[in-house]
């Protein structure tokens, strides 16, 4: 999905920046400006998905899944600075504006542009939800914000065209720097919705409240098998999660049954959580808890009953 994405967008510059340099369309110039981050961000969201799909090894044990996070915020930064090009020269254009010639031709390609981009973006959806990826996910808003952009200079293109047509006296060039930073707006936004999803997890923040109650709800189906749980410490990196917990179990309670507790918890977990790595650490209950391990206990009513 990502090389298609990358081949998507190779064709997608050419032609804009094409049509934009021959018609004089900073608008055109500014959305192949826009396809352009787009392949450089395809490119490195091709790289992350086959990076993060290696297995862990000695160096790292953890998995590659981190790359994907890395190449999301980098594509977000790379939108960061395309928008503000775009900006730039806009504003230039306003203050000298300049007619533009053949626009038939901006709009024709902006259409192709919006088509292309609405179905690429859609399969890069798809695909990057049931992989839980980030990178493909990423990809694909960078291309659904390329659709509502095309659309957007599309529009403005045909309201100069017509407007030549039926009301030549008016200058309505000004619309297209003005669609221009219409762009560079929603890229803007998009670059900050980016960075704030693909960023989060490189700090190891915890995992969303909804999958944290998932997670509980696997473990306190053992409750007739276990005294308590505490120390529950979540995160993700790439599409791979890591759960850490402490399980407190009868001290008189088998290595062997202890062991397929512990087993029947990841399990169970595995299955409402796919890629999830778990690791517990048991521990045998003395019947005096400590003050740590009362205040972080997750059933610290069952635990009390039955000191």
């Amino acid at each position: 999905m990502a090389l298609l994405s990358v081949i998507s967008n190779s064709t997608l510059v050419a032609m804009k920046l094409l049509i934009g340099l021959l018609i004089g369309s900073v608008s055109v110039i500014s959305e192949a400006i826009h396809s352009g981050v787009d392949l450089v961000a395809a490119g490195i969201a091709l790289f992350a998905v086959k990076k993060a799909g290696k297995p862990a090894d000695k160096r790292h044990p953890f998995g590659h899944g981190k790359v994907e996070n890395i190449s999301g915020t980098i594509e977000a930064l790379l939108i960061f600075v395309a928008a503000i090009w775009i900006i730039f020269e806009a504003v230039k254009k306003m203050i000298t504006p300049g007619p533009i010639e053949s626009v038939g031709w901006g709009i024709i390609v902006m259409m192709i542009s919006a088509t292309a981009n609405y179905f690429v973006s859609g399969m890069l959806f798809k695909v990057g939800k049931e992989t839980d990826s980030v990178a493909l996910q990423a990809d694909g808003w960078h291309l659904r914000t390329d659709v509502y952009t095309s659309a957007g200079v599309m529009v403005a293109l045909a309201v100069i065209y017509f407007g030549g047509i039926f009301i030549p006296g008016v200058n309505l060039h000004w619309m297209d720097p003005a669609a221009a930073i219409f762009v560079a707006m929603l890229i803007l936004k998009a670059a900050y919705d980016l960075t704030k999803k693909a960023a989060v997890d490189l700090i190891d923040t915890s995992l969303p409240a909804s999958e944290q109650s998932l997670i509980r709800q696997s473990i306190l189906n053992q409750r007739n098998n276990i005294i308590g749980f505490h120390d529950l410490r979540t995160r993700k990196a790439g599409s791979e999660r890591f759960v850490e917990m402490h399980l407190v179990v009868d001290s008189w309670l088998s290595v062997e049954r202890s062991h397929k507790i512990t087993d029947d918890i990841s399990d169970e977990i595995r299955n409402a959580l796919p890629e999830t790595d778990v690791t517990i650490h048991v521990e045998p209950c003395t019947g005096s808890c400590s003050a740590e391990c009362e205040h972080d206990c997750e059933m610290s009513d069952k635990s009390n009953s039955k000191k």
